[in-house]
C-alpha cells in the first residue's frame, strides 16, 4: 500500500509508485502486506525535511525514514515484521517508513544521465525503499547489493535503466567512480552491453606492480564472461581530460567476443565520440577453429 502525497506535479503515476513499491517488496521477499508514505516535494521542501529531520541545511535528491531499526547485516524479513509494533489495523498492513522525493531533483538527474524522469523518479523511490529495509550505501560491497535489488525491482516494472548510448554513457561515468587509482590519478569506468540486454561495469584498478593493472575494459568484460555472458553489442569508456579510447590490450580482448562492437567514450562534462571496434582495431589476432579455419 502506497500513499503519495504530491506537494509537486510528477509525471509518475500513483500505480507507478505502488508497482514499484510492491517489486521492492517481492525482491526482498517480503509477503506480508506493508504500506509506505511517498512525498513528492521540490527543493526547497526537501531541504525543510533535510534540515528539521537531519539537521543537514541543503537541498538533496531523496530522504528515508525507516520504522524500524535495520541495517545491512540485518535487512527485513517477514518474520521482523510479525515481531514489529508495526502493524497498522486501520490500513491492515505494517508501516515501513516514509520516502521524500525532490521532483526538479530527480528530472535534471535524469537529463544528466540520459534516461527518463519516469526512470530516475522511480530509481529515487526504489533506492529510498532499499534504505526502508536495511540496505545502505556506506562501502562498496553494501553499494553493489544495494543497487542490484534497485535494478531487479526496476525491471519488473519496465524502468530499467535505458541502455541506448546515453544510458551506457551514464553508467560508465557511474562506474569511473569506483576506479583505484593512487599512482596515475587517470580514472576511467565502462560498462559493456551484453547480448542479454544486461550491462556488465568495470573500472580501472591500478596496482603498485604496473604490470598488473587492469583496464576498465578488461575489468568489465571479464566479470561479463565469468557470468556466462558470450555476445557483446556496445561498450562506453568514461574518463577526464582526454578521449578513453581503449588500449591496444583492451581492444584485442573485446574482438575476441565482439570485432563489430560500438565504442562510446565520453570525457570532460559530457563530450563524446564513437566508432567501431573493426575501425579501432583493423587487424586483430582472429579465432581459430579446430579444423584451421578461422571464425
Amino acid at each position: 500500500m502506497t500513499h503519495v502525497v504530491r506537494e509537486t506535479p510528477s509525471p509518475v503515476t500513483d500505480a507507478d509508485f505502488a508497482g514499484l513499491c510492491a517489486a521492492c517488496l517481492r525482491v526482498q521477499g517480503i509477503t506480508l502486506p506493508a504500506s509506505v508514505n511517498v512525498r513528492l516535494t521540490d527543493d526547497e521542501g526537501i531541504r525543510d525535511v533535510n534540515r528539521d529531520w537531519r539537521g543537514i541545511d541543503r537541498a538533496t535528491d531523496v530522504l528515508s525514514f525507516p520504522a524500524m531499526d535495520l541495517a545491512p547485516a540485518r535487512t527485513l524479513t517477514d518474520r521482523m515484521l510479525r515481531r514489529s509494533p508495526l502493524f497498522s489495523p486501520e490500513e491492515g498492513a505494517y508501516e515501513l517508513g516514509d520516502v521524500a522525493i525532490s521532483v526538479p531533483r530527480a528530472a535534471a538527474q535524469a537529463g544528466e544521465y540520459g534516461h527518463s524522469a519516469r526512470r530516475e523518479t522511480l530509481y529515487l523511490l526504489a533506492h529510498g525503499m532499499f534504505h526502508l529495509m536495511g540496505y545502505d550505501h556506506e562501502t562498496p560491497e553494501d553499494r553493489q547489493r544495494m543497487r542490484e535489488k534497485e535494478e531487479q525491482a526496476l525491471a519488473m516494472v519496465d524502468a530499467a535503466r535505458d541502455e541506448g548510448a546515453a544510458g551506457l554513457l551514464a553508467a560508465s561515468r557511474e562506474a569511473r567512480e569506483h576506479a583505484y587509482a593512487p599512482y596515475s590519478g587517470f580514472k576511467v569506468g565502462a560498462a559493456l552491453l551484453g547480448k542479454s540486454g544486461k550491462v556488465y561495469t568495470g573500472c580501472n584498478v591500478e596496482n603498485i606492480s604496473f604490470g598488473l593493472t587492469n583496464c576498465a575494459e578488461r575489468t568489465a568484460l571479464f566479470k561479463a564472461v565469468s557470468e556466462g555472458e558470450r555476445e557483446f553489442e556496445a561498450i562506453a569508456i568514461a574518463a577526464q581530460g582526454t578521449p578513453p579510447w581503449p588500449c591496444g590490450a583492451c581492444r584485442q580482448a573485446l574482438s575476441e567476443f565482439a570485432p563489430a562492437l560500438r565504442v562510446h567514450v565520453t570525457w570532460d562534462g559530457g563530450s563524446a565520440d564513437e566508432a567501431g571496434l573493426d575501425a579501432l582495431l583493423p587487424s586483430s589476432f582472429l579465432k581459430f577453429n579446430k579444423d584451421g579455419s578461422h571464425e
